[in-house]
């Protein structure tokens, strides 16, 4: 069964679909590997670029904090910037990064960050797919943190689909987080036990997401904080 999107004309011209005529959003089935999923859209890789050019560490970024539930620490202070002018002309992206990593204090974050980042470099700064970055070739190939590798966009999308756990586990506290209108504390242990017994409904159901919805309504800190609300104790 081929991945399907929902495209009108403009976005279809956009991402390079032929065969979309008209301005209303309609089904389309997709014939190639390209596009799939929230990472391939030009809204997710717009954001996670920089104005003139694409950003292997905010995309890796966004990958480990907002799909494995694993943000990495905030940079230190000082960091020297890449030499923009160089990308694309005298270093590839991957050659810029190999030399940024060259620095220990950047290594420790960079060597998560960067290979995640490397997988979604067919796309350019507005989400176009690309084969060539100026004159070097696109490497896509990176590793998970958990070891495993991947050669282009498509088989990142696969390896990440295979870690559902750790995504349920990131999509519940951020839709908690969302739900409760706070932050979640990892000492309270309601917040907690809530966690671990809403993915482990959403699991068992099979990943639904109205199982999700469902389980943060009859959450004890949902219940108990919309009380608060109501008796205007918060």
């Amino acid at each position: 069964m081929r991945a399907t999107t929902f495209l009108n004309d403009r976005l279809a011209k956009h991402y390079g679909i032929n065969g979309v005529t008209g301005p209303e959003f309609r089904r389309v089935e997709l014939t190639d590997d390209q596009r799939g999923g929230v990472l391939s859209q030009a809204s997710v890789l717009t954001v996670s670029s920089y104005p003139t050019r694409t950003s292997v560490v905010i995309r890796g970024k966004y990958v480990l904090q907002n799909i494995l539930g694993a943000p990495p620490p905030p940079p230190p202070p000082d960091v020297p910037a890449l030499n923009d002018s160089a990308i694309g002309t005298t270093d590839s992206m991957r050659q810029q990064m190999e030399k940024h990593r060259s620095d220990p204090l950047c290594a420790s974050c960079h060597v998560r960050m960067d290979p995640l980042g490397f997988g979604l470099e067919n796309y350019d700064a507005l989400g176009k797919w690309r084969t060539m970055d100026g004159k070097f070739p696109v490497d896509a190939s990176g590793t998970l943190p958990n070891g495993k590798s991947f050669a282009t966009p498509a088989e990142l999308r696969k390896l990440l689909v295979s870690n559902l756990p750790e995504f349920n586990r990131c999509l519940t506290e951020k839709m908690l987080t969302y739900a409760l209108g706070r932050g979640l504390d990892p000492a309270n242990h309601s917040d907690l036990r809530a966690i671990t017994g809403i993915t482990r409904q959403v699991e068992a159901s099979g990943y639904l997401t109205r199982t999700l919805i469902s389980a943060i309504v009859h959450s004890v800190p949902f219940q108990q904080g919309r009380s608060e609300v109501i008796l205007g104790t918060k």
